[in-house]
């Protein structure tokens, strides 16, 4: 007789005790056999969000997020080239799909990066089920089970002013959010005169007051620049800043070497990184001192694996890891699951107000609690299932 018959035979005899799942789904061969993409429009329709199921021989799926721009998306082309070299492979052959997919970055970009990002978040939920354990069992472990995540009320905002904020910014407090993030200083008139640039930057302030005011005085308000700077302008702003008590300045201009003499000036954390690729891009931010805070987006760093790296990294250097990331609750709790165990875990984005739908995306719904505490799931897997009631009803 042989294993799998004597198991068979042992739990059909009677023993109560024998609860081990079936072999094969614990098996070190699952392979791979497709995938299904699915692009959700969000935000009237001016991006979406892409998310990956993938399929394997044993009947287990998982789930990652691939989300890039609108339904027009590179990305949502890759996953389908990646998935066919991956049909017929192990689900753990990560690093193989890594090498596979890594020469294309520099012609495809954020397209081969999210696209291969969403397949290994999948393939990292179906190994957690496979095993029984989260993905944070393997990472090494949680040292959290809650992630504090901030609302970007950026997309969720019609226009960058106060009158425009300020609904967002009210529904996420509502919402019990006690942090924002917004990008007041966004659609700087090009070819502008001295004093329009003024009257622009001076407005931006006006939006940062009035966050500060709503959110009260231990809230934390934390300003994106989207290198909208130059260096004279940043380090002429800090004091204004500062007196808003900000909890960073992100990316204020592009230069790294900028950077770095703009966080030497500054008396509050400077952050960024929300666009670089991988350890090699990471290390640049690092060896300039450019940021106190680094912010690998978990879809385009390229996926779990290499956040992880990044942050082992960026400890090393003294540097704090708070990924960027507005996506849909599938890619936050992906990204929350590594998050629960990074030591240098600061912070993580969240998007508020871009579909009133979110909390019927999936199955159980997205666990954030008050003070945007985020419960890290501890089902097998990535802990979600897509709920196909809201995935095809919204679907493009």
């Amino acid at each position: 007789m042989n294993r799998r018959k004597f198991l068979a035979a042992a739990c059909a005899a009677g023993a109560a005790s024998c609860t081990r799942p079936e072999p094969d789904r614990y098996a070190k061969n699952i392979r791979v056999t497709g995938a299904e993409v699915f692009h959700l429009p969000v935000q009237e329709e001016r991006y979406g969000w892409t998310i990956v199921r993938v399929q394997t021989d044993v009947g287990l799926s998982g789930i990652g997020e691939a989300t890039g721009s609108g339904s027009g998306d590179p990305a949502i082309a890759k996953v389908p080239e990646y998935i066919e070299w991956m049909t017929g492979r192990s689900v753990y052959d990560i690093e193989a799909l890594r090498a596979r997919t890594y020469p294309e970055h520099g012609e495809h970009g954020r397209a081969m990066a999210s696209a291969f990002s969403s397949i290994e978040q999948a393939l990292y939920d179906i190994q957690g089920q496979a095993q029984g354990a989260p993905i944070s069992a393997l990472f090494g472990g949680r040292l959290r089970d809650q992630i504090r995540n901030y609302a970007n009320i950026n997309r969720g905002s019609k226009t960058r002013t106060p009158e425009g904020f300020r609904p967002t910014l009210e529904s996420a407090i509502e919402a019990g959010f006690d942090s924002t993030k917004l990008a007041p200083f966004d659609r700087r008139p090009r070819n502008a005169s001295p004093a329009e640039l003024e009257r622009h930057f001076q407005r931006g302030l006006e939006s940062i007051r009035m966050a500060r005011e709503l959110i009260g005085p231990t809230g934390d308000v934390l300003i994106e620049g989207h290198s909208n700077f130059e260096l004279d302008r940043a380090l002429g702003i800090l004091d204004a800043l500062q007196e808003q008590n900000i909890f960073w300045f992100e990316e204020p201009i592009r230069s790294l070497e900028a950077m770095a003499e703009i966080r030497d000036a500054a008396p509050f954390p400077i952050a960024g990184g929300e666009g670089l690729f991988s350890g090699a891009e990471a290390l640049n931010y690092i060896q300039t001192g450019a940021v106190d805070i680094l912010m690998p987006d978990i879809k385009w760093c390229a996926g779990c694996l290499e956040l992880k790296k990044i942050s082992a990294m960026c400890e090393a250097a003294g540097v704090q890891i708070a990924p960027h990331g507005p996506v849909s609750p599938v890619g936050n709790m992906a990204a929350a699951q590594v998050c629960s165990t990074i030591p240098n875990f600061s912070i993580l984005e969240y998007s508020h107000g871009d579909a009133p739908w979110r909390f019927e995306m999936t199955d159980p719904p997205e666990p954030l609690q008050k003070g945007g505490m985020l419960d890290v799931l501890d089902t097998p897997g990535l802990g979600y299932k897509l709920n196909m009631k809201t995935i095809n009803a919204r679907k493009a």
